[in-house]
């Protein structure tokens, strides 16, 4: 079993893209939060978050990937990654725990407030190296099968781990900038500095766009596989909508005058 560890400051976001479809995700546990609607949930987080408001990176979005092929209860899933929580000091706050079912490996998907249950502040340097060492307990305690040796198979697992913490990232970015554009060129500007190259697809021997990817370091996703609401109309369906909205606020700011 291995880890991965992002923190970030959209319980919306992250809540959203591990819960929202449900022909993937799987709610193995909550904790202070509802588990039944992702908005709920998020609402939840940030009620919290509010004890602390200087604290902007309270969301701690926790990967434990298993090894090709090893088959663990739903029950067994649960608690490794409760016990996990509790080695890295984050057993008395809010947490999801979510299985995953797309992918040839098992993988949960944990969320958890770092503004804990009393309203102080969870310690989260040095997080995703705890939280390696976390995972390498474990693994040991419950018999699972290492990520150490060089062999194909873990090289894969350790990929599609970076896969799907990378594919995170780049909704995260996409949802964060999506109200500050006008259109594509803008939003791609704005994902740029983010180390976000936006990518274009258009019709054969026309200027008539049909399709964009979203690369950062070795991973590429077409938009609807990132989130199916970013593909190339859909994006400019958010995009136009955003024009609309400013565009009447505009209007009523000026009828106030």
């Amino acid at each position: 079993m291995i880890s991965k560890v992002i923190t970030g400051s959209s319980f919306y976001g992250c809540c959203r893209y591990i819960c929202e479809d449900e022909s993937r995700a799987i709610i193995l546990e909550a904790e202070g939060v509802r588990d039944y609607n992702y908005r709920l949930m998020a609402h939840d987080f940030e009620m919290q978050r509010r004890d602390l408001p200087s604290k902007n990176k309270a969301v701690f979005h926790g990967i434990l990937s298993f090894y090709p092929g090893e088959s663990l209860t739903d029950e067994l899933m649960a608690a490794i990654a409760k016990e996990y929580l509790e080695k890295l000091n984050m057993s008395d706050t809010q947490y999801v725990i979510a299985k995953h079912t797309d992918r040839k490996h098992l993988h949960l998907h944990i969320v958890a407030n770092f503004v804990g249950n009393k309203g102080k502040a969870i310690r989260d340097s040095w997080i995703g190296y705890r939280g390696k060492k976390a995972a390498q307990a474990l693994t040991q305690k419950y018999q699972l099968i290492p990520a150490v040796k060089k062999e194909l198979a873990v090289t894969n697992l350790q990929s599609l781990n970076g896969e799907e913490a990378t594919r995170y990232e780049i909704y995260s970015a996409i949802q964060e900038q999506l109200p500050h554009s006008n259109n594509l060129s803008v939003l791609a500007d704005m994902l740029l500095k983010q180390r976000i190259e936006v990518q274009y697809k258009y019709k054969a021997g026309t200027d008539e766009l049909q399709g964009i990817s979203f690369k950062k370091g070795l991973y590429c996703f077409k938009g609807s596989k990132v989130d199916r609401k970013f593909s190339v109309s859909g994006l400019q369906k958010i995009l136009s909508e955003n024009t609309l909205k400013r565009q009447e606020r505009q209007e009523i700011r000026t009828r106030l005058r």
